[in-house]
């Protein structure tokens, strides 16, 4: 019989636990359940003669992968997927996934939401700025971008995308004016949201290069990864600019400096926070779920990133 381990040190809400139960039942799966877990040697054992492994934010590295003698498949519930190892799992010829879109809405209210609360100075009272009428730029018009550009124009804000993977005419056909370089973009909007995914292509991409050229009132949301962003070009621009402000859903290794000298243009969430939903949780848990047994039954690779 095909078993399932769920390995999550931040537990799955009750109701995505009893889903995914019941979508590998119906498959004639068995689940495994490790939740809370707080050694590495618990995930260690729990994977030894297991088939596949659903995690979150839990680190699947060479050890994990080489503990798992009999281990096919790794699904990462959620869209990130640096906390697993895809050489060794490559090395292995164990499959690695992620669950695209699944938590892309929760993402993008984060985003905004972040936006609003820098915008409103904290809710402390004072006065703030409002986003409509202003410019929003999207840095990647993926699943999170694109929902981030819907709410975005609801607000009445004028929305622009770059994105060289995705068709000019697919985002113009959603009423977002389409740049040809990222630069074009930062240097017409007066916000950016940067939705990349932290790769060899994108780390530290975010840089002065880019930031300096925004217009006055610059404001850089991050709801990705910390990576992405090039620390010392941040600095730059908050000692530069005192337009300038951050919202981060990762704090960057800076933060301290940040807070101690540039405390009122400046929010990161006390931890990751962008799929924390509880629509998030169960949707990226049941599809975590439906890609394994389509993999061991059908030998569908259809979301694989190794």
């Amino acid at each position: 019989m095909t078993t399932v381990l769920v390995a999550t040190e931040k537990p799955f809400a009750k109701v995505a636990v009893n889903g995914i139960s019941d979508i590998l039942k119906k498959a004639g799966f068995e689940m495994k359940l490790l939740e809370k877990y707080t050694s590495k040697q618990q995930l260690l054992d729990a994977v030894k003669d297991v088939d596949a492994i659903i995690i979150r934010s839990d680190i699947v590295d060479e050890e994990v992968i080489n503990a798992g003698t009999k281990l096919k498949i790794v699904v990462r519930a959620g869209a990130g997927y640096d906390n697993v190892d895809l050489k060794a799992a490559t090395n292995k010829g164990v499959v690695v996934m992620n669950t695209p879109g699944q938590n892309a809405n929760a993402v993008a209210e984060l985003a905004i939401g972040m936006l609003i609360y820098l915008n409103r100075n904290f809710f402390n009272g004072s006065s703030g700025v409002e986003l409509r009428g202003k410019t929003m730029g999207i840095h990647a018009y993926g699943h999170v971008g694109r929902l981030i550009g819907m709410i975005s124009k609801g607000m009445g804000m004028d929305v622009y995308a770059f994105d060289p993977l995705i068709e000019k005419v697919i985002i113009e056909n959603d009423g977002v004016k389409a740049f040809a370089s990222a630069k074009e973009l930062y240097s017409k909007c007066q916000y950016v949201s940067v939705n990349l995914p932290a790769n060899k292509e994108t780390k530290e991409s975010i840089n002065y290069d880019l930031l300096s050229v925004m217009p006055e009132g610059a404001t850089l949301v991050n709801p990705a990864r910390k990576e992405i962003i090039h620390e010392p070009s941040l600095l730059k621009m908050f000692a530069e600019r005192k337009d300038f402000r951050y919202a981060t859903d990762t704090a960057p290794d800076c933060e301290a400096q940040i807070k101690a000298e540039y405390p009122n243009r400046y929010f990161a969430t006390p931890k990751k926070m962008g799929a924390q939903t509880e629509e998030a949780n169960i949707n990226a848990g049941l599809a975590a779920a439906r890609q394994i047994v389509n993999f061991i039954l059908k030998g569908d690779k259809t979301f694989q990133v190794n």
